[in-house]
């Protein structure tokens, strides 16, 4: 008989909020984090040097990937900093890029609103107060928002990379080439410059089936210019099945690049051997990707050439078809591992509708894979992927970049798709001024000090942007209030008051909205807290003792 399975589970320990113990515990997790993240906040904000286990250790400039490291010893207080670590996480899933500013402001909301409910106010109504205040503020942030320029792209960039200008043009550069849509891509660099190029076409990684193939033997490339083109959605098994495929395009003295799932021994010979004579100027290559996404490339190439994509659900066997199946490509190349194709530009409007389609299936995708691989299909069919190399002296100083990088792509993308707004802190500093209009239009009392407490806390990004940069902050604060103008406000970088639209300091509306909506969010859970439960920790066992030594 199989003996029961024991299940043990350890005690939980319970913290009640009595005169407010538990949840001032939490918030002081919440203090640290946000202590630890601040220090990278604005132009002048420092860097967090991180323990790695292994390796060198990590120098982050980045509030998430910090966020990410801080455990706390207390139980209660590791709570804390993990509900707010929350709200850098869902910002940067989002937007991207804001995660320190996401930290603070929750951080601030917290602060701000634990005074006012230890004094014994009801959190259930002031957390409303936040709600409703916040979602209009949201809607005055798209107000206040301007589409963006391109002249701006490079300034917006250069910001969420901390003052780098070199980045932010790189990227501006990036997209002028390859259009506001386009996919622009990562990589390290194999020296220390950064530098960026552009892949025009199609290119996948899949090569030339067979070196006999080559046109240029130096390069070890084939390369065909105004070229015919056969898909086929299966294995090419029979010579037979090309033949007639083949005699038109020795009749036609155009050459012909077969792409098919496989391509048997026999039928690789025939064109092989053709090739070789100088009957057939040909190429074969396996087709890219596998599955269903095999069949998805297949059809993009043929919507990009204008080719028929050769495969049994049509109704179309390889062995009945004619030229009419055939697409056109400006230029081919095959390298041994990769091969790029450049389409005609006759097939631009099918090109465009298919984009449209793969468009829709990207918005409607749940997994970050899925949506990547879309993305890329995007790319290839409207011309070309921008890749900026990022490069540094040593791996850490090169982490850390790459990690900024990252970031001013992200800015980037995320003020095409919804505007700019003034930088520095100082958007949510004018946004504290329109909570007085709003507080008329709640309910009760404490709802309106919900309000107060957004008001305040929409204060300390600023304050704390200039602190880091060695001015007192409250004294900043009440210039940028003073000031009428609504561009005007802050510059850190520089120390001066001034227009910050014309001086280049933006941010993206996108990434000032996510930091509000998901501070918020984080607040009115914590705020309504009562009672923390955590594990009641093992005590640890006693290491066994060492063995005496035998004499040696």
């Amino acid at each position: 008989a199989r003996a029961p399975v024991r299940v043990r589970a350890n005690a939980k320990e319970l913290h009640f909020n009595v005169d407010g113990t538990a949840l001032k515990k939490m918030q002081s997790g919440v203090e640290k984090l946000a202590k630890v993240v601040g220090v990278t906040l604005g132009p002048k904000g420092r860097n967090v040097v991180l323990e790695t286990k292994f390796g060198s250790p990590k120098i982050v400039n980045d509030g998430v990937t910090v966020a990410k490291e801080v455990d706390l010893e207390d139980p209660v207080e590791n709570i804390g900093a993990k509900l707010v670590r929350q709200a850098a996480s869902k910002t940067n899933d989002v937007a991207g890029d804001g995660t320190t500013t996401a930290t603070i402001l929750s951080a601030a909301m917290i602060a701000e609103g634990m005074k006012i409910v230890v004094a014994g106010a009801n959190p259930v109504q002031i957390t409303r107060g936040i709600d409703k205040t916040v979602s209009k503020l949201v809607k005055e942030l798209k107000a206040m928002s301007t589409e963006v320029q391109d002249k701006d792209l490079a300034n917006v960039a250069t910001v969420s990379a901390g003052g780098n200008e070199e980045i932010g043009q790189l990227i501006s550069d990036a997209m002028d080439k390859v259009g506001r849509k386009g996919v622009i891509t990562l990589e390290e660099s194999k020296t220390a410059e950064d530098s960026m190029y552009v892949v025009e076409g199609m290119q996948f990684d899949r090569g030339y089936m067979s070196p006999y193939f080559v046109t240029d033997t130096e390069r070890m490339v084939a390369e065909y210019e105004n070229c015919r083109m056969l898909l086929v959605d299966k294995k090419i098994a029979s010579a037979r099945d090309i033949v007639g495929i083949l005699e038109e395009a020795i009749k036609g003295g155009y050459p012909i690049v077969l792409l098919a799932e496989d391509v048997e021994q026999e039928p690789l010979a025939t064109l092989v051997v053709n090739k070789i004579r100088g009957a057939l100027k040909v190429a074969a290559m396996k087709a890219p990707g596998f599955g269903d996404r095999k069949s998805q490339y297949l059809e993009d190439i043929g919507i990009l050439t204008g080719a028929t994509v050769v495969k049994e659900e049509l109704g179309l066997t390889l062995s009945k078809v004619g030229p009419e199946v055939l697409g056109n490509a400006a230029k081919i190349v095959l390298s041994k591992e990769s091969c790029t194709i450049v389409g005609d530009g006759s097939t631009q409007d099918e090109i465009n509708a298919r984009v449209k389609q793969i468009r829709v299936l990207e918005e409607n995708a749940d997994a970050e894979y899925e949506k990547e691989k879309l993305n890329e299909r995007i790319a290839r069919l409207s011309g070309g992927v921008a890749i900026v190399q990022v490069g540094a002296q040593t791996e850490t100083e090169l982490k850390e970049k790459k990690l900024r990088v990252e970031d001013a792509l992200n800015a980037t993308k995320a003020a095409v798709e919804e505007g700019i707004v003034i930088g520095g802190g100082c958007t949510l500093l004018k946004l504290a001024a329109k909570v007085a209009d709003i507080k008329e239009t709640l309910d009760n009392d404490e709802q309106k000090i919900g309000a107060d407490i957004v008001q305040r806390a929409l204060a300390y990004p600023l304050k704390l942007i200039a602190e880091n940069a060695g001015t007192n902050g409250s004294v900043a604060m009440e210039r940028v209030q003073q000031s009428g103008d609504p561009n005007h406000g802050f510059n850190a970088a520089t120390g001066k008051y001034e227009d910050l639209m014309s001086a280049g300091i933006i941010d993206p509306t996108k990434v000032i909205r996510c930091c509000l909506e998901n501070a918020a969010s984080v607040a009115r859970t914590f705020l309504t807290s009562d009672v923390v439960v955590t594990e009641i920790p093992e005590p640890e066992a006693a290491p066994a003792a060492a063995a005496p030594d035998m004499g040696y």
